[in-house]
């Protein structure tokens, strides 16, 4: 996709749960947890690749995240009672400096740095983080293929997610998209702090919560519900109105 077609807009695509790895020396701490790592409290299965298709359609940089979220939380600012897991509260203090040092600041860093790069080039930038969810939990069905995570007070956010749930209804009449579920875009997270950094005529931040069932799936189906989310985006691109949203004077 041309970014010549969307103005001033320069766009980034993220993804924090990306894989369950626990490199070494974190790897003692996760003996015989093989089961937790492969669940969803792990890691969000399927974002990685729908991640990459995103920025594959945008031609963005795509910082991406492997290292489990049970080592750090990566969606999560440092003071957040989740940014560590039980398992790390409860290990020698060494090994969270260790997680803060070589996951959390780099991942943090190098997305400030994209973002102040391209607001010193005079663009706007759009950010889409990659996620999934798990179709029950505690018990619950999760009632939703596609949830689009938004913060409603910022226009450019609520517009394009409006513009995305559309599309994906005219691709996928048989899906239920849901619109800040199943969490809200504006609870503590990585692009709730980006928002607190720049104002809304400077930044937008956009999660895409697709559920695992479709990447449990696998094959053919994984590969045209990702088809699917990527051509609805496209088609939400096309149909928003940046000019009038993000042109001079307006605002995000």
């Amino acid at each position: 996709m041309s970014g010549a077609a969307h103005g001033n807009l320069a766009f980034l695509v993220t993804c924090e749960h990306g894989g369950n790895r626990t490199p070494a020396p974190f790897d003692a701490l996760f003996r015989g947890r093989e089961r937790l790592l492969a669940s969803h409290r792990g890691y969000d299965r399927g974002a990685l690749a729908m991640g990459r298709d995103l920025a594959r359609l945008l031609d963005a940089p795509y910082v991406a995240a492997t290292v489990s979220r049970l080592v750090v939380e990566l969606n999560r600012p440092p003071d957040d009672p989740a940014f560590f897991s039980d398992i790390m509260q409860r290990a020698p203090a060494r090994y969270r400096a260790l997680a803060v040092r070589r996951y959390a600041l780099p991942h943090r860093q190098r997305i400030d740095a994209l973002v102040a790069a391209a607001l010193t080039a005079g663009k706007r930038v759009v950010h889409l983080g990659a996620h999934s969810f798990t179709p029950v939990r505690n018990g619950i069905v999760r009632d939703a293929d596609i949830g689009l995570l938004y913060d409603p007070r910022r226009p450019f956010e609520r517009a394009l997610c409006a513009q995305w749930k559309r599309a994906l209804h005219r691709l996928a009449p048989h899906w239920t998209v849901r619109l800040n579920y199943p969490y809200r875009g504006s609870d503590p997270g990585l692009t709730t702090e980006l928002r607190k950094a720049h104002p809304s005529d400077a930044y937008a931040g956009i999660e895409l919560e697709v559920n695992q069932k479709w990447p449990r799936a696998g094959g053919r189906r994984w590969d045209e519900a990702r088809g699917i989310v990527v051509a609805s985006l496209a088609a939400a691109l096309e149909r928003v109105d940046v000019t009038a949203i993000s042109g001079r004077g307006g605002r995000f």
